[in-house]
């Protein structure tokens, strides 16, 4: 028995210490040095088991989570949406081949698929820039901070959009860095 009572000590030699309790014993085998690190499995809660990740797929996951990756592909993503933007733009815009000697002239299809291309190529160069800048930016603070949150998105607008703003001066440069961080805030809490 675990709570079995010390034998008796001769007179002059010091009493042996007294057994360990049972509660002693469980808290070694729970949090103590005897305890067994388990595997956690979700099937055996009920959940849905999932085979380890193989080499192939761990490389995968590293390629789409690195920064030039998610540069890259908000790049794409903006050239392809700023280009229909300007599409959009252009076909519904009413000044397309206007003439001021002949304001009444209807412009021809010709003019009109023209200026559509034009605009389309100006917008998707210029969102698949923004993109990638915005991109490249919230990857590397959030690398940096080592977390991820809405700072992030935060603090990435407020760069790119003063970098393209301090291109025309610091006011403009104030200005496009609290306008692009209020839309990043406002669309990171959207989506979370």
């Amino acid at each position: 028995s675990i709570m079995a009572a010390p034998p008796p000590s001769r007179p002059g030699e010091p009493a042996p210490p007294p057994p360990p309790l049972q509660y002693s014993l469980l808290l070694q085998h729970l949090v103590g040095d005897k305890r067994q690190p388990r595997v956690w499995d979700p099937a055996t809660l009920g959940g849905i088991p999932c085979p380890p990740k193989s080499e192939e797929q761990k490389m995968v996951e590293r390629v789409m989570e690195s920064c030039p990756f998610k540069a890259a592909l908000a790049c794409v993503g903006g050239f392809v949406l700023g280009g229909a933007f300007g599409i959009f733009t252009a076909g519904i815009d009413t000044n397309v081949g206007f003439d001021p000697k002949d304001p009444y002239r209807t412009p021809t299809a010709r003019e009109v698929l023209k200026d559509m291309g034009q605009r389309g190529i100006s917008y998707a160069k210029n969102f698949a820039i923004v993109g990638a800048m915005f991109s490249c930016t919230e990857c590397m603070v959030e690398s940096y901070r080592g977390k991820s949150d809405w700072k992030n998105s935060v603090i990435s607008g407020c760069i790119t959009g003063g970098a393209i703003g301090f291109r025309a001066g610091l006011k403009a440069g104030v200005i496009g860095c609290g306008g692009f961080a209020a839309f990043s805030a406002a669309v990171d809490y959207y989506l979370r």
